[in-house]
């Protein structure tokens, strides 16, 4: 129900039509069926409540495209355009609201907004610049840490049962994000759990105080003594980048890791329960593979908003100045006019969708993102021999949020491939062959200021143990 702040005598326009909640359990067991749905009584665009408040919901593949392309400036991610907001009748306690106010280049616009994208696309380079010593180190790290986190798996037996959701698929970005940033495994614990109450809501204002307090911290270490990571690159590429924008910003990464996880999850769904995608991995073709899942099952279902700076129409409707309008990266891909041509039967797909986004705001960790998602696969499937869900993958549990559309858990059975026995066996469990020198090629050995550290530092005779004690901490917070 809309109360008194939302009435029509408030603001005309949206709240004057029809409003249909979007996180319901229809949207929660099939998003696909509510765009189908809302595009045919709207069209492209359509008014909906989000937690409470009025928005658009862009479904249209050229609108949503549009949009994000801003021709001429005419959309601003800024909230301070936002309308109601501005008026004061955005709830304090709005579980979004935290969010939607960062302070970073992720919300920000024009030059200030090309300022700060700067040193991330200087601090990310060479991490993916194929070529480069560090995307080579860093590569060579996430073979490991899938090894390390499926060894963790296999320590139940040849045959187990594990969830690939909490144990591989989620973890797995923490721990690569040890290299990026020089942070301990409890601290990037922390950090990702926050981040996760940010997107879903619960304690969103708690949470970006404790992410911000942690991130500023790292960046004053890093200002002292830089290192071969990212923060440090960012320094060098900006200078004057003060110790709170760098925080500010580097809460960004903390969104990409949960996001990569999320895509992960989504390809291992794909891969278990698709056997036409599983014989393409098994053939090699995984990036195909991360593409397609990327386009039909995007881990980022929905965007944050954009405001419109003038009237403009949009769809079926005239969008007021000020008005929010929320991106559905989901609904863009399943819009007729888009999807239509798409070939349903074929692993092979059209790199034309919006996954990484477009415009000023496009991802500039792409490749990044889809080298952790290939190797984690990769390195999963090459693992296992055998993995079945414990239930009808239609029974399996979606993660609630207006934004990330993912698996909460993926129970398995398990078992583990021949080779990798073998590789166990040589190894002389718990620990790897190549732990040791771990610390070395991540970066976590020195030379990037305080709290660093990782689960494979060079004194640490049991890497395996740290790790999984790890995951019984992260299994324990669900």
């Amino acid at each position: 129900m809309i109360s008194d702040r939302w009435s029509p005598s408030a603001v005309e326009g949206l709240i004057s039509l029809p409003l249909e909640s979007l996180l319901t359990e229809d949207y929660e067991a099939d998003p696909a069926l509510v765009h189908e749905r809302l595009r045919a009584r709207y069209g492209p665009v359509a008014p909906i409540d989000v937690l409470g408040v009025p928005v658009w919901f862009a479904i249209g593949y050229d609108e949503v495209l549009h949009i994000m392309q801003n021709p001429r400036d005419m959309w601003s991610k800024r909230v301070d355009h936002w309308r109601a907001y501005a008026e004061g009748r955005v709830p304090a306690d709005w579980p979004l609201l935290a969010l939607l106010q960062a302070d970073n280049s992720g919300f920000h616009d024009g030059e200030r907004h090309r300022a700060l994208r700067g040193p991330w696309i200087a601090g990310l380079r060479p991490f993916q610049d194929p070529g480069s010593e560090q995307a080579q180190r860093l590569e060579r790290a996430m073979v490991r840490h899938c090894d390390d986190l499926a060894g963790v798996l296999a320590e139940g037996g040849p045959a187990g049962q594990a969830d690939l959701a909490a144990q591989y698929g989620r973890p797995f970005p923490l721990l690569v994000a040890n290299h990026l940033l020089g942070v301990t495994i409890e601290r990037g614990e922390e950090m990702i759990e926050d981040q996760w109450r940010l997107l879903n809501g619960p304690d969103s204002a708690g949470a970006y105080q404790r992410l911000y307090a942690a991130l500023l911290e790292l960046a004053q270490a890093k200002r002292q003594r830089r290192g071969d990571d990212l923060p440090s690159y960012m320094i060098e590429a900006k200078p004057d980048l003060t110790d709170e924008e760098l925080a500010r910003e580097l809460m960004m990464l903390s969104g990409f890791l949960d996001f990569t996880g999320s895509l992960i999850c989504n390809v291992i769904f794909e891969a278990i329960t698709n056997p036409r995608l599983r014989e393409s991995v098994s053939i090699g073709a995984i990036e195909e593979v991360v593409n397609r899942v990327a386009l039909t099952n995007p881990a980022l279902a929905n965007l944050t908003f954009r405001y419109a700076r003038s009237e403009v129409k949009l769809g079926r409707f005239t969008i007021a100045p000020g008005d929010p309008v929320m991106l559905s990266i989901a609904g863009a891909h399943t819009d007729p006019r888009f999807g239509g041509a798409l070939a349903r039967d074929s692993v092979r797909s059209t790199r034309a969708h919006l996954a990484w986004g477009a415009g000023p705001h496009r991802c500039p960790s792409q490749r990044l993102a889809t080298q952790m998602c290939t190797i984690a696969v990769r390195q999963l499937l090459d693992r296992f021999s055998a993995l079945r869900f414990t239930q009808p993958a239609e029974r399996l549990p979606w993660r609630v949020s207006p934004f990330v559309r993912t698996m909460s858990a993926l129970p398995v059975h398990y078992e583990i491939s021949r080779s990798f026995a073998l590789t166990l066996e040589s190894a002389g469990e718990p620990a790897p062959p190549a732990a040791k020198d771990s610390a070395q090629d991540s970066g976590t050995g020195g030379g990037t200021g305080g709290g660093t550290g990782g689960l494979t530092d060079e004194g640490d005779a049991r890497p395996r143990s740290r790790l999984r004690a790890f995951l019984g901490r992260l299994l324990g917070s669900q």
